[in-house]
């Protein structure tokens, strides 16, 4: 299924928003309405909503608390959030993401982790070779995962590769990473490692001493999440907007109409406004 994007207010601003329409133009929610797998796929294939091209450095992420869930950057006190440049790595090194109808409950504590969840979808590494633009509704071929462990939860990192990649057909399981791309785990986990701390932050630190679990573990972790997810659609929670247009049988189904009236109360498009020089500043971290 081929989704839309449209842009709303200024781009490199606190305004700046951008929602999801499906082929026929009905407003749709990523993280709710895009299913987790496409039609007729095994477990091992998911959708994935890409929110931060590889290589740039703008903190984007689905808006979990807005209706409707558009992409926004994140903030901190007020002003734009970027990730540092932490030399040799620019930017993002993939293309990052979320996969939708995922969930991690801050109420279950997770038994390989010990940690409840971040409330938040699960995020996905793409590490193909393609650059995908914001908001492009990609299907990946899981391939392991990590666990971050972020300021005391669990934040899974999903290691996958585009299935239209010219190495998908021979990347299957996580040791195929290193096969054909060697050192590039390694630097997934330095850079999750460090990323922080030029901000003044800690190293981050992962369960499992850093390893990258296998496709099979990954898969679980996702069922779990999904069905968690599930759970979410029918009970609600007070910090996060389910509000969907295509989720038969939850309890927060809206029309497309109110769901156009929210688009429609948003800023308009306008012209992105400069970013700080200062962005591409070259960090260098000593452990």
């Amino acid at each position: 299924m081929s989704y839309k994007t449209e842009v709303r207010g200024r781009p490199n601003s606190l305004d700046y928003r951008l929602f999801f329409r499906d082929p026929k133009g009905n407003v749709v929610s990523p993280f709710h309405d895009i299913p987790l797998h496409p039609a007729g796929q095994p477990s091992n294939i998911c959708n994935m909503v890409v929110e931060v091209p590889r290589w740039t450095n703008a903190k984007m992420e689905i808006d979990t608390k807005a209706k409707m869930n558009p992409i926004k950057q994140d903030t901190k006190k007020g002003k734009l959030r970027f990730v540092h440049n932490c030399f040799p790595h620019h930017g993002y090194i993939w293309n990052y993401g979320a996969i939708p109808q995922t969930w991690e409950d801050p109420k279950h504590t997770d038994e390989n982790t010990n940690c409840k969840g971040d409330n938040d979808p699960i995020d996905a590494c793409e590490i193909g070779f393609k650059v995908h633009p914001q908001g492009a509704v990609i299907q990946i071929k899981v391939l392991g995962v990590m666990a971050l462990i972020d300021e005391g939860e669990t934040d899974w990192k999903v290691i996958c590769i585009d299935t239209q990649d010219p190495l998908a057909d021979q990347m299957n399981d996580i040791d195929d990473v290193e096969t054909h791309m060697p050192g590039f785990l390694a630097a997934t986990y330095e850079w999750f490692r460090i990323y922080k701390i030029p901000a003044g932050k800690p190293e981050n630190q992962f369960a499992f001493n850093g390893e990258a679990k296998n496709k099979e573990f990954a898969i679980s972790v996702i069922e779990q999440t999904h069905k968690q997810w599930q759970k979410l659609l029918q009970e609600g929670d007070p910090e996060l907007k389910c509000e969907n247009t295509t989720v038969h049988g939850s309890n927060f189904v809206i029309e497309n109409s109110e769901a156009e009236a929210l688009i429609a109360e948003t800023p308009a498009k306008g012209d992105p406004e400069p970013v700080d020089e200062e962005v591409n500043k070259w960090h260098y971290v000593k452990l």
